[in-house]
This record gives C-alpha cells, sequence and structure tokens, in this order.
C-alpha cells in the first residue's frame, strides 16, 4: 500500500451514490461494513445493530456528529435505513437497521436501482415505444433525489416521447434518459417562477409618479378628507417608502390608513383661535403639530430647527394669522418635500406669504390653507 494511503480506502458504488447522494452511499457503506461484524439483535421482522458514536466518527472523522446526524435521517427519509436511537447530536449510540425483512437478501438502497438497472444491461439499444411510460420506481427514484413531485415528472412524457420518437435515436436506457430530461426541465421551471417572483416584486415597487387610485381617493373623500390635505401627503408617502426600499401590492390600502391616522390627528389636534394675532417672540409649535409630523415621517431635529426662522420671517412682516400650528406646519412639510425633491408643486423658491390674505369663509378652511402653494406657482 502507498505511503500515501495509511489506511484502508473507503469504497463505495457509482450507482448506489448516483441513485441516493454521495454522502448516503459512504455512510450507508459504512453501516453496512460494520454490520458485518457486529452482532444482530433480531425485532420486529428487521436485524437491528447498535454501534457507538465515537467508532462510527472515527471510521468518518471527516464529518462531525451534526452531520452524521443530517446524512442519517436523510437515508431514513429515502427508505433506506430505520433508526431507533435518538439523534446523534445527543445520544452516544446509534441504533439501525437496513429497511429490509429477514428473508430479504437484496439491500433496501440498492433495490431502488436494481428495478431499473438489471433488465437495461440486458438489452440492447432500442427506438423508443410510442407508448412508453416511466415506471413507478423511476418515479420514485426522481422524487427521492431531486424533490420534483410526481406529476411534474409525469407532465413531462408527452415531450419525451415526441423528441425522441422525431429523432429516430436508440438507447440501452430510456429511464436514465428520461430522468435527466425532467430534471432538466424542471430547473428552467424553477428559474422561470424565480424570474416571475422577482419581475412581480419590482412592479410592485412605488416610484416618484405613484398617485393614489380613484377608487382610493373616492374612499377619503368619503370620509371627509379635503383633497387639499391628501394632495399635500403624497410626496411624505412615497418619500418615507421609497427610502425604505420596500415593494407592495396594497400602496392604496396603506395610503388610505396613512391619510386618515393623520387627518384623525389633525383635526383633533388643531384648534382655531378666532382671534388674529401677530406671531409672539417666543412662540413655539404645539406638541401636536409635532406629533402630526411624526405621522408624515418628517424629522423632529429638521422640523424643530425651522422654528427660529419661521418666526423671524413672520415676526418682520408683521401680519397675523388665526392658527400659526397651522402655517407652521405646512411650512415644515415644504420645507422637508423640497429637500428630497419631491413632488413638483414642491419644488421652487423660499416660502413666502400674501399680504392682505382674505378673510377665510369658515374657521376649518383655516386648517387646509394652501396658499402658500399658490404663491409658489405664481412667483415660477
Amino acid at each position: 500500500m502507498s505511503s500515501l494511503i495509511p489506511e484502508r480506502p473507503l469504497t463505495i458504488s457509482p450507482s448506489l451514490a448516483t441513485t441516493i447522494g454521495l454522502e448516503e452511499a459512504v455512510l450507508l457503506q459504512v453501516l453496512n461494513d460494520c454490520m458485518e461484524y457486529g452482532e444482530a439483535k433480531q425485532q420486529g421482522g428487521y436485524q437491528w445493530f447498535s454501534l457507538c458514536r465515537d467508532k462510527l466518527q472515527k471510521q468518518l472523522p471527516f464529518w462531525d456528529a451534526g452531520e452524521l446526524q443530517r446524512i442519517s435521517q436523510s437515508l431514513k427519509d429515502k427508505g433506506i435505513i430505520l433508526i431507533e436511537s435518538a439523534p446523534l447530536t445527543q445520544s452516544e449510540q446509534f441504533c439501525f437497521a437496513m429497511n429490509e425483512q429477514l428473508q430479504t437478501a437484496v439491500p433496501a438502497a440498492e433495490k431502488i436501482t436494481a428495478s431499473h438497472t438489471a433488465n437495461t444491461a440486458k438489452k440492447s439499444a432500442c427506438l423508443l415505444a410510442p407508448n412508453w411510460q416511466p415506471d413507478e420506481d423511476l418515479l420514485q427514484l426522481i422524487t427521492l433525489n431531486h424533490n420534483i413531485p410526481r406529476d411534474f415528472a409525469l407532465q413531462q412524457r408527452e415531450d419525451f416521447v415526441l423528441y425522441w420518437r422525431d429523432r429516430q435515436q436508440v438507447s440501452h436506457s430510456w429511464a436514465s434518459k428520461f430522468r435527466q430530461h425532467v430534471l432538466k426541465q424542471w430547473r428552467f421551471h424553477q428559474s422561470r417562477q424565480a424570474a416571475v417572483s422577482q419581475q412581480q416584486a419590482s412592479s410592485n415597487d412605488i416610484d416618484q409618479q405613484w398617485q393614489p387610485s380613484p377608487d382610493a381617493l373616492d374612499i377619503l373623500y368619503r370620509s371627509e378628507v379635503t383633497a387639499e390635505f391628501i394632495e399635500d401627503a403624497i410626496p411624505e408617502f412615497v418619500l418615507y417608502w421609497r427610502e425604505r426600499g420596500e415593494a407592495h401590492s396594497t400602496w392604496n390600502s396603506k395610503f388610505i390608513a396613512h391619510i386618515r391616522r393623520q387627518w384623525a390627528q389633525f383635526t383633533k389636534a388643531m384648534e382655531l383661535d378666532y382671534e388674529p394675532r401677530e406671531i409672539a417672540a417666543n412662540w413655539q409649535p404645539s406638541e401636536d403639530v409635532y406629533d402630526i409630523l411624526k405621522l408624515a415621517n418628517i424629522d423632529m431635529t429638521f422640523a424643530r430647527q425651522l422654528v427660529p426662522e419661521f418666526v423671524l420671517f413672520w415676526r418682520d412682516t408683521k401680519q397675523i394669522q388665526r392658527s400659526w400650528n397651522t402655517k407652521f406646519l405646512q411650512h415644515a412639510k415644504y420645507q422637508w418635500a423640497t429637500r428630497h425633491q419631491m413632488g413638483q408643486h414642491y419644488a421652487g423658491q423660499q416660502l413666502t406669504d400674501r399680504s392682505g390674505q382674505s378673510t377665510r369663509q369658515s374657521s376649518f378652511d383655516l386648517l387646509t390653507d394652501r396658499s402658500w402653494a399658490k404663491d409658489l406657482v405664481e412667483g415660477e
């Protein structure tokens, strides 16, 4: 023996490895060798063997207990062995049996391949019969090895037969060719499904031009939300979700919920002063204003930094307003949207206001004052 091979090598069956997997074939071969020298316990029509986990790992030093547990469980799931002991990661003993009755001489794992290969080896190459059908053993093999549904494999039979009948080629193993054909079609099917899922996800991204649907607007109008309030909320809604980078198929539902939350807070918090007055030198927006800005996903630090400039501007103009909170709310939303370049009706110049503004017809109109937006349009 060569010095490069210090111990007896493991030998496995290539056809078995092809059938059940390379790792499974290696472990199965070692278990089979252990059975030749171990003492069996007959129970329930099977021969049971018990191995020490350390001994098993000594023969397979390239796998730890976790990997041995995974591969042995795979053999069990494929119906090749039976296991009666606790997982190898928790037990020092491994109790197993081949899934074959005592009177059966052929190992269970080899039964799967034998039904495909025994007869094929004896036959010469032949054309594919027009009524050719995959047998149950072949379908079981495809399911066990590749997790391909049986129905999917059967759906490929007609195309397989038509393709090879047209080519008029012969083969020693049409079962093997069918297996390769099904595997190729399954991979193509999975790739196509992944592409469709990715396309659906990208189509559900929100873009800068997104607008609520007419149905969504109708629902909000029937809830007595003003059109101006809705229009002002669209850029901040789009900005928030674009920055999060999420994809959804229910943007209209999310927008309706967003507007309803903001509108409820707005109508509750914005108490009007019926006496118009100048802004005080130490004026600060109420906490309710900040709550509304939070609902609009506007940064609070950014909003608070706007207060000194806002007060200075309106102190210089000496104009009077009935609700400075409303005026600041509009100003903050405008500055936030301008900073992120959202919405055409927000882009433009510094906030200005009309002098000599006429008294509004109702106190509720003050809450939705959009004169600042009109000024921007006229100034462009």
